[in-house]
């Protein structure tokens, strides 16, 4: 690209963000011009004499300086505050962005000036009383700044959020604000509740009744490590708010850090459903709550009988922190049933149903390809009125796997109890490898990502016939030449002997890898030894066994549709083309026998991602990339396509972007369960050998 070009390029591009925020970049540009000129950026502009000027505050309305209200908002008081400030209005971007300027023009200028206007009616009605120190500081102090239009936008930007993140950011900026009032208390954090209540009662866009068990969770979490953040406030900043003030360090370091410690345990447990935490914060939030009331009882029979210095003035920041107690008390009191579960109890209706009747449902109803792995050690099964879902407890991750089991018509009704049941035992649900019906019938707002590609052979008709199929084609003639032998079967009807060759070949496979063998999607032979679990083998002229596969049923309605591929196992030395030939044979055996479709299953990480997939696709490409030397997952994805099957994607469903760190230890522990430290990081240190 030549330099012409590129100022080319670059100009358009500078005309595209200016073109997008208008408003935004004009009202950054007027207050870092106005910075220039009056010298705000490198000396306090309070201590200027022009800040009396263009200051606003309830000393400018009464002195006739109207126009102060405006000329204020492009001034800030400290050079340092120009990057809180600047930071502050990407709020104001964002809703210019999603809404246009108009809108966030009106917004800041409207919450700005109602914001202004109604402080300076506060101040001057509390400043009646004569008594109240910060009423009167308040009533005489000047103030510049956007912030209070900047605070508007932000509550309108988290208003255009999406569920749950809009009751989230709403309760940030409330206690933001809340906080801000009661322990800092200068006229600039009265006016941001101002402009909150504002746009609160405008947009009306927060619903707290309308919160699940979740939420109600996550606020009380909030609220508590409210207490932590106030107590790191007591200790390290000089407080002057509306109900008194305080000194640096005034009091013991170590005990500020205990109760921060303790409140941060507690706020933990709150989150993840404790009851035990529910009970420790009621009894210290009472406690707060009759150490306030007491302290306010003996300062007003001080007062009245004139008694003074018996107090210093941190008592009125234990009446503040008092009263904010009583509110986060009332709060935990509402919502008491959210923390009634015992986090072992059962999920879902009783009687707990058993694996016996999971079977007999799936068998009945039919399922996906998966289906059959619900069957298995160790999952749980949850009983809704509609059917019945698989899970396993993993990390406080209710991990649900495969579709849920009942009549189709049931699922989203199945779903929708198993995400209540699981939110109120504590647990974080998602769904694991289900098919596209299932992400349909999720709650709105969930999200997926694409955690496979199920691979599935459609059987009637099937010849191997044409250049497509040339390599299997060969692997069936080489096997003839070399008198191979195929037999379908079922491990329990083996001779001991054939078992015990079964048996070392498993454990060979598994001594090459750093970490055992993977369990939750992929089988063993524990789980060939079902019944219903198909063996395919392959038999050399010496007796000796090359290789095998298992093979899952997929239930129609009440008949079996189809096979599942599990295991694929090798003998090392032995036939060449094993698997090829045992799964080109078995696919002919299943085919004679009637069946509608073959699945080679799907291999975790190797899904094919479209153009523009975005941070999820290289996300699951880095890590299939990380653990191809360990798994092979893509290669074993890319020699399914040698029988050219159709593709069905299987996701991954879960509630929001927070709960994906869970879900991955959970996940882990789901397909490891047995792994040790030592495994894993002799699986890492494999991994960098062979990277390198």
């Amino acid at each position: 690209m030549t330099e012409v070009a590129a100022r080319t390029s670059a100009r358009r591009r500078i005309g595209t963000v200016l073109a997008r925020f208008p408003v935004t970049l004009g009202l950054v540009l007027a207050i870092l011009a106005a910075g220039v000129i009056w010298q705000g950026l490198w000396t306090p502009f309070e201590d200027s004499a022009w800040f009396d000027r263009v200051a606003y505050g309830l000393p400018a309305l009464e002195a006739g300086r109207w126009w102060t209200p405006i000329t204020g908002a492009f001034f800030v008081v400290q050079p340092w505050v120009y990057l809180p400030t600047i930071l502050a209005l990407c709020g104001m971007a964002f809703l210019e962005h999603m809404r246009g300027w108009k809108v966030a023009l009106a917004y800041f200028w409207i919450g700005h000036l109602f914001a202004v206007f109604a402080t300076a009616l506060t101040v001057w009605l509390l400043a009646f009383v004569e008594k109240w120190a910060w009423a009167q500081e308040q009533a005489a102090t000047l103030d510049v700044g956007p912030s209070a239009g900047a605070f508007a936008c932000m509550a309108a930007a988290a208003g255009l959020f999406v569920t749950p993140w809009r009751v989230r950011a709403w309760l940030v900026l409330l206690a933001t604000a809340i906080v801000g009032l009661l322990f800092l208390g200068t006229v600039a954090d009265l006016e941001h509740v101002f402009a909150a209540l504002l746009v609160l009662g405008v947009d009306r866009s927060l619903h707290l009744s309308k919160t699940t068990v979740r939420e109600q969770r996550l606020i009380a979490f909030l609220a508590m490590l409210s207490f932590a953040a106030i107590e790191v406030i007591f200790a390290l900043v000089p407080t002057d708010g509306p109900f008194g003030t305080s000194e640096p360090l005034s009091g013991s370091v170590w005990t500020t850090v205990f109760d921060v410690i303790v409140v941060v345990l507690i706020s933990d447990g709150l989150r993840r459903a404790r009851r035990w935490a529910w009970i420790v914060a009621v009894v210290l939030l009472s406690f707060n709550v009759l150490l306030a009331a007491l302290l306010g009882v003996l300062v007003v029979l001080g007062s009245a009988l004139g008694v003074r210095g018996l107090f210093d003035a941190e008592v009125s920041l234990d009446l503040a922190g008092g009263v904010l107690a009583l509110l986060v008390l009332i709060y935990l009191v509402r919502v008491r049933a959210a923390f009634r579960w015992r986090r072992r109890g059962a999920l879902g209706l009783l009687p707990a149903p058993d694996v016996d009747e999971a079977r007999a449902l799936l068998r009945a109803s039919g399922g996906g390809t998966i289906s059959w792995m619900t069957t298995w050690e160790p999952n749980a099964y949850a009983r809704t009125s509609t059917g019945i879902i698989a899970y396993q407890r993993r990390a406080g991750v209710a991990l649900a796997l495969a579709d849920p089991l009942g009549p189709e018509v049931g699922r989203a009704q199945s779903i929708a109890e198993f995400i209540d049941l699981s939110q109120r035992a504590g647990l974080t649900p998602c769904f694991f490898s289900v098919g596209e019906p299932t992400r349909q019938a999720v709650p709105e707002g969930w999200r997926s990502i694409v955690v496979a590609d199920d691979t599935i052979v459609d059987l009637p008709g099937l010849a191997f016939t044409g250049k497509n199929w040339n390599s299997v084609r060969t692997s069936l003639n080489r096997a003839g030449r070399e008198e191979m032998t195929f037999r379908m079967t079922r491990l329990r009807d083996e001779p001991w002997g054939v078992q015990a060759q079964l048996e070392a070949i498993s454990a060979m496979w598994v001594g090459d890898k750093s970490l055992p063998e993977m369990g939750f999607t992929l089988g063993t032979l524990a789980q060939a030894e079902d019944p219903e679990v198909r063996l395919a083998l392959a038999i050399s002229p010496r007796g000796d066994v090359d290789g095998f596969l298992s093979w899952l049923p997929v239930y129609g309605e009440g008949a079996v549709r189809g096979w599942t591929l599990d295991l694929m196992r090798r003998r090392e030395g032995g036939f060449g083309p094993v698997m090829e030939y045992l799964i080109g044979m078995s696919a002919t055996h299943f085919r004679d026998e009637g069946a509608e479709i073959m699945s080679l299953s799907g291999a975790p990480l190797a899904h094919e991602y479209p153009e523009g997939a975005g941070v999820i696709a290289d996300l699951s490409e880095r890590l299939a990339d990380m653990l191809e030397p360990v798994y092979g997952f893509q290669s074993l994805h890319r020699f399914k396509e040698k029988f050219h099957p159709r593709y069905e994607t299987m996701y991954l469903l879960f509630r929001d972007e927070t709960d994906l760190p869970r879900i991955g230890a959970g996940l882990t522990r789901a397909f490891l369960p047995d792994a040790t430290l030592r495994q894993f990081a002799g699986a890492g240190l494999e991994l960098v050998r062979r990277d390198d």
